[in-house]
């Protein structure tokens, strides 16, 4: 079996799990194939929230919102919005990427080469850690920490040293996929906003390959006023109720999405 069809049976699994019902993927995926979403529920999100990280932990968002002189880490209530424990970063700080690590939360910064790590139950700064080349997107896996950087290149991090122990470039069907952002790592396969696109790539970590894509044109209205960058970001999951969620920089609003297959 080629390696493009294994990750695509791979993601063929992982969709099917993320599905309501799980029935609609009862078909296995023999290529890359996009899939659509549904609309499960619609939640409240700061709009002046530049979101460049999000996780879902123990019922609340956590959130890392960039720009300079307005960067935050933020704890949010899922159901309202409400922002209930922030910590400013310094002006000269523009933040990235979000994750969690035990009773830890790491934040990366933009060009600063440096990322942070926190108390997650205080916020409060435990050491900072240095950064090669600049930080976008921030998840891990069992192992590792995961950093994409703009390009096509995910890193894998030690969590204790933060040195590189790998990397892999992505891919779909031998073609780079760049501008990689915002992650999150979903039953085992990588999630990656795309940069200035209403699409998410699913990445096989072992690979690089690009096994499937999530188009969400259209998930938020074109009746708001938004910014030019205010553009799809942020990827969050909830592994006990099996729940998806997105939103984008500026945005509005925050949305538990299900994951269908487009109709032929």
């Amino acid at each position: 079996m080629s390696a493009l069809t294994t990750s695509s049976v791979v993601v063929a699994a992982l969709v099917a799990a993320l599905l309501r019902p799980a029935s609609v993927l009862d078909v296995v995926v023999t290529g890359v194939e996009t899939f659509g979403y549904r609309v499960v529920n619609a939640y409240p999100h700061d709009a002046d929230a530049y979101t460049q990280g999000l996780i879902y932990r123990d019922g609340f968002l956590y959130e890392s919102t960039g720009l300079n002189g307005r960067s935050t880490l933020r704890k949010v209530v899922l159901e309202t919005g409400q922002v209930v424990q922030r910590r400013p970063l310094g002006h000269e700080y523009f933040a990235e990427g979000l994750t969690d690590w035990g009773p830890r939360l790491l934040q990366l910064t933009w060009q600063s080469h440096v990322g942070f790590v926190y108390d997650l139950a205080s916020f409060q700064l435990q050491l900072s850690f240095p950064l090669a080349g600049e930080g976008w997107g921030l998840t891990h896996d069992d192992k590792a920490l995961i950093v994409s950087d703009g390009s096509n290149r995910l890193r894998f991090l030690d969590p204790d040293s933060y040195r590189e122990i790998k990397h892999i470039a992505v891919s779909d069907a031998g073609a780079p996929v760049k501008d990689l952002n915002e992650l999150e790592y979903v039953r085992g396969q990588i999630y990656a906003n795309v940069w200035h696109t209403d699409r998410i790539a699913i990445i096989a970590p072992d690979t690089g390959n690009v096994s499937g894509w999530i188009d969400l044109s259209g998930l938020m209205s074109a009746g708001y006023d938004l910014d030019a960058e205010a553009v799809l970001n942020g990827v969050a999951y909830d592994s006990a109720r099996n729940r998806l969620f997105v939103t984008g920089k500026l945005w509005p609003k925050l949305f538990e999405i299900a994951i269908v297959r487009h109709r032929a």
